[in-house]
């Protein structure tokens, strides 16, 4: 495991606690789209009240643990502590989360239970960040809430998505369980449209949240498409993290420049592909990756290669080479396209009163309520594809703006 996703050892985490200024203004709680009170969850490490710590993280977001792996803390809280004005190294604030929630994990840590039980029944279609976190905000409150998802396992990208060296799985399945033992009712394997329709979700429930996410990688579009071999970052990341048989061959190519391209090229590195090569249809400047993932791509020795537009792909059956603008064909065993993610469009197009805005729904930004009252949405489906944290974020402001229009 590389220095960046090692844990902190218990003296580490306090000796990091100590160098913090428990500043009263604190900008790195600002930075946090779910404003977790960072000074006072890191004064708790200093002082040994470690499960404190870890209870002040989780009043502002449920899944502290998966967003302490995940977050780019570098351009967050980490990136607006006080300290870089003081040129000195920014408090580590993602390592020390990580520590609180670990601990919380370890000595089996559970949720409050709601002090009152409300009579209202809310359905979550999707079981991702978006729809965990407003489902416990639902159930922490006192309603009822049912998450129904498609897949076997609950947690979203943060179960098939987000890269192994991130976050395997069982992290992800920690945080479900948590929230299952705190009520939260869990129907995976359900495809909404299929095995159950809208109209009896709309008529059994009186709210309904939206946290479907978006749909698969969009298609290039160009010749060979169709040839074995080539398959999207998303499936790869989910069979590898699975521990799906995963072939890939010795050179691989990534087709993309976002931070979805860097977390399967260095999947690939991490099953041994020899050679693995991003391309980029763009310049260096341009490709939307952060630069501490860019930088870590380089560490793992993934290449990259600019200004790079893929326009056919050539093989027998299976893929062997890559044909771009300007470019010699680059021979291959295996492409993964991380080019972006289709709207869920036919789903979201039948529901009356819901308005699209370039297949994304349009909702009150204060409370997640869609054009028809009764829908709420938030995540990926609003968003276009932002962080874990600011699913989480809008989970919670949309279960609040839920229980607003109920009451």
């Amino acid at each position: 495991m590389t220095s960046q996703y090692a844990p902190l050892s218990p003296q580490a985490a306090l000796a990091e606690a100590d160098r913090c200024l428990f500043c009263f203004d604190a900008p790195c709680a600002s930075a946090c789209p779910t404003h977790i009170d960072v000074p006072r969850f890191i004064k708790k490490i200093a002082s040994g009240n470690v499960m404190g710590s870890a209870k002040a993280i989780l009043d502002a977001n449920v899944l502290g643990l998966s967003c302490s792996r995940v977050c780019p803390v570098d351009v967050l809280c980490e990136g607006a502590c006080v300290m870089h004005n003081l040129h000195q190294r920014p408090i580590a604030i993602g390592k020390l989360q990580r520590h609180a929630m670990e601990f919380f994990y370890d000595v089996g840590g559970a949720l409050p239970q709601a002090a009152v039980a409300l009579p209202w029944k809310v359905a979550c279609i999707g079981a991702g960040p978006a729809s965990l976190a407003c489902s416990a905000e639902l159930r922490a409150q006192g309603a009822r809430a049912i998450i129904f998802d498609q897949r076997p396992l609950a947690g979203g990208l943060n179960t098939y998505g987000v890269a192994q060296y991130k976050l395997a799985p069982e992290e992800s399945g920690r945080e479900v369980e948590l929230i299952r033992a705190a009520g939260v009712e869990f129907l995976t394997g359900i495809e909404i449209g299929k095995d159950i329709l809208l109209d009896d979700l709309l008529r059994d429930h009186d709210a309904i949240f939206l946290g479907i996410g978006l749909g698969g990688t969009q298609p290039l579009g160009i010749p060979g498409e169709h040839l074995g071999g080539i398959q999207t970052a998303l499936q790869f990341i989910a069979d590898y993290k699975n521990r799906r048989p995963v072939n890939i061959g010795d050179r691989v190519v990534v087709i993309g420049g976002g931070n979805t391209a860097i977390d399967a090229a260095i999947a690939a590195r991490h099953l041994d592909a020899r050679d693995v090569t991003i391309l980029y249809r763009r310049s260096e400047r341009d490709m939307s990756a952060f630069a501490f993932e860019y930088e870590h791509a380089k560490r793992e020795g993934v290449k990259f290669m600019w200004n790079a537009r893929p326009v056919a792909f050539h093989g027998h059956n299976h893929v062997g080479a890559v044909e771009c603008e300007y470019v010699p064909l680059i021979a291959c065993d295996t492409v993964i396209l991380a080019v972006g993610q289709s709207r869920l469009v036919d789903l979201l197009s039948s529901i009356d009163g819901l308005q699209l805005h370039g297949g994304l729904v349009k909702v009150n930004p204060e409370s997640g309520q869609t054009g028809n009252p009764k829908f709420f949405a938030g995540g990926d489906c609003v968003n276009g594809g932002r962080e874990v944290v600011d699913a989480v974020a809008a989970g919670k402001r949309a279960a609040r703006g839920i229980l607003q229009w109920l009451t």
